[in-house]
């Protein structure tokens, strides 16, 4: 019977193959969680970035693949504040750490947004947590809070929120998104 092998950092290596090799690693129920999220999603977005303000309205097509099993990769294509918005994040897990990773890069900054985060105890809702430049300051950093959440097979919820001054989480964004192709995944029950 094969056992992991301890590295000296601890942590599990993988045992060799027959062959000699590492056996690959196997995408975890984390990963898998991530996956039901593949599909092209069509979005309603209300950004709060000037409370004074309504609501800035737009629409946006999210193209969501898996890489892998470990990873999902949402390329997104909007109109923010009058201009073409272009945007791509990457979501995965990280069982060393026990946490979701990912990033954020888009086409209105210069900015690479790194995320950490964690699944709420139902499984339903995913909170990510990063700093970056402010949207309504770009000089100054600030934390931010994306939640994620499917609501039924169809239908999924973004939140975004921005830390205020006074250490409030202010909610900056919603995208209410409908599924409207599916690629054939099933859903990780």
């Amino acid at each position: 019977m094969k056992t992991l092998q301890k590295t000296k950092d601890s942590t599990p290596a993988a045992a060799p193959s027959r062959t000699g090799t590492p056996a690959m690693p196997k995408p975890q129920a984390e990963h898998a969680w991530l996956q039901q999220f593949v599909g092209e999603w069509e979005s309603q977005t209300e950004s709060h970035f000037d409370p004074d303000r309504q609501p800035e309205m737009s629409k946006a097509i999210e193209r969501i693949r898996p890489l892998g099993g470990f990873w999902i990769v949402n390329e997104t294509d909007a109109e923010m504040m009058g201009a073409p918005f272009h945007g791509i994040q990457t979501l995965g897990y990280d069982p060393k750490k026990k946490l979701f990773i990912g990033t954020w890069v888009d086409s209105l900054s210069s900015a690479v947004w790194t995320y950490e985060g964690t699944l709420n105890a139902e499984r339903t809702a995913l909170t990510l947590y990063s700093e970056g430049p402010c949207p309504t300051s770009p000089d100054k950093l600030t934390k931010i809070k994306d939640v994620l959440e499917i609501t039924d097979p169809n239908h999924k919820l973004y939140t975004s929120y921005i830390l205020d001054t006074h250490g409030e989480w202010t909610l900056c964004m919603e995208a209410h998104g409908v599924l409207r192709r599916n690629p054939g995944y099933a859903s990780p029950g």
